[in-house]
This record gives structure tokens, sequence and C-alpha cells, in this order.
């Protein structure tokens, strides 16, 4: 089975770059924007047709959620018809895993969402991102989109590595406390990707929508909190509301994702996310 990364660069395509070594039953081939630009439509198309591609783990997107605002063209260029070229180019016996957001909704919900519940995204990010979805879901191809939030991990820019560099820094850090979800470590999230794959578990000809974060429950501060703890670092973390802290785009207050159905579906354990920032951790001062 020859499998297609692309995004190759970003924190879950270079996460998939290490855990991929494990799985030998599978040719993968990674690319990132220099090396094929998914928003071109004839290049996707002749790269999937010569190297025989069998499934696509979309890891490209456009995730600037404040720089979308003023770069809309750019974000749907990359979230809308990036993900068409992909999908169109999949052969008829093909499958995709494209990662999708918890900015789908508007984060007015007092219950963790699940995946058949009305999304309603409030900026240009997410607008993006569930037309996106939208068009997969409708596409009649083997493919499941995987709705996720706040993902991390010990490659590029991420909240963990910013929160551990101010840490070191500053004495004094204030962070919001009124948006809760659930951090999601990215190297999970492959495992989990790559454990669906592996087991040729049958999908629909219709799209399958799944969402998936590590367990449990937090709001930015307590993230905050627990990365300085498992960080070894003496920082005090202020808890602060929203309006504290303005941002070009707004947030969803509240973005708990409900994972019964992949859990279920796929036999799945989710790591708690404090077990998984602590591993994350780890690698990260080993690497710094």
């Amino acid at each position: 089975m020859n499998v297609l990364i692309t995004g190759s660069k970003g924190q879950l395509g270079q996460e998939f770059s290490i855990i991929s070594q494990a799985y030998s039953n599978f040719n993968f081939f990674f690319t990132s924007s220099s090396e094929l630009d998914i928003t071109n439509h004839e290049s996707v198309v002749k790269y999937i047709k010569q190297n025989k591609i069998n499934i696509i783990l979309n890891c490209a997107a456009y995730t600037a959620v404040d720089k979308a605002e003023t770069e809309e063209n750019v974000a749907r260029k990359v979230n809308v018809s990036g993900v068409e070229n992909l999908i169109n180019a999949l052969p008829s016996n093909g499958k995709m895993i494209h990662f999708s957001t918890d900015y789908v909704f508007n984060g007015e919900n007092f219950k963790p969402y699940k995946e058949t519940e009305k999304v309603n995204p409030i900026g240009i990010y997410g607008n993006t991102k569930q037309e996106g979805e939208k068009y997969i879901i409708r596409s009649k191809k083997e493919s499941i989109v995987i709705r996720t939030s706040w993902v991390y991990s010990s490659f590029g820019k991420n909240f963990v590595k910013t929160m551990l560099k101010l840490g070191e820094e500053r004495d004094e850090l204030g962070v919001v406390f009124d948006q809760i979800g659930t951090p999601t470590y990215a190297r999970d999230l492959a495992r989990a990707c790559l454990q669906i794959i592996t087991n040729n578990i049958q999908i629909d000809e219709l799209a399958k929508v799944y969402n998936y974060s590590n367990e449990g429950v937090a709001s930015w501060y307590d993230f905050a909190k627990a990365i300085m703890e498992l960080g070894n670092i003496d920082c005090n973390v202020k808890p602060i509301e929203t309006k504290d802290f303005p941002t070009l785009a707004r947030r969803p207050n509240y973005s708990l994702l409900n994972k019964s159905k992949i859990k279920k579906d796929f036999e799945m354990d989710i790591p708690y996310w404090r077990d998984s920032l602590k591993e994350c951790i780890k690698l990260i001062k080993l690497n710094v």
C-alpha cells in the first residue's frame, strides 16, 4: 500500500514521519508544499498516478487562525481547493483521512460536541475547514474526516513550546481560563490514524466524521499550569478572561469533543491529556 502524507513539515506530518518507521507494510510518501502543491490540480493528479497512491493522509492545512481573517483567499485555496484536488484525484478504490478542527463549532455548547451536531464556525479559518469537510463528505469516496483540537508536538511552533519558552523568560504569565477544550498530542493522533489504516478497517462509501482529542478537560490556563509543572519551570500563571487577551479572530469558548464514536468503531484507547503532555515535554527537553 502506498500512503501519501501531505503537509509533512507540519506538526502532525513530522509525527507521522517518526512513527511510520515501525510500519514496514506501507510505502510512505512525504510531501511538503514545495514538493507537492495541493492547490495545483494537475500536480496532484500527476503525483498520485505516478506513485500509485492508495491512501492519502491530508495533514496540509492553512492554520494561522488570526491571519486567516485578512488572508481569506489564501486560507480557502489550501483548506478548500486543496482538499477538493486531493479527493478528486484519489483512485476509486483509494481511501483518505482528512484532519479538521473544533473551530467548525461556535463554542456555545454546554456538553461535548458529537459529530452529528450542527456546525457553525465563527471565523474564516473554521469556515474554510468546514467547507473542506463538506466537499469530502459529498464526494462519496471512502474517506474519514477527523476533527481535533489544541494540537501540539515536539515539532514546530505550538502552545506548549511557547509556554516553555516564556516560562523560562518571565516570572508571571496571564492565560485565558474561559476557553474550554482538550489538548491533543499530535503523536497520539498519528498513532490513532495508523491504527485505523493498519487494521484495514472498512470505511463506508460515504465519508464519515470522527472526533479525536486526548481524554479529559482543560482550559488554556489549566494547560499552561500543567506545562510549567511538568516542565519544572517556576513561573506564576495567572487566569485571565478572553476579553483581556483580544485576538483578531474569535475562539470558541467551549469546544470539548465527544470521542465515543471513534473509540467504539475502531476499538481505540485514547491517552489522558496530562500523560501525553508529560511524554511530549520530555522529548522537547531532550532536543533542546
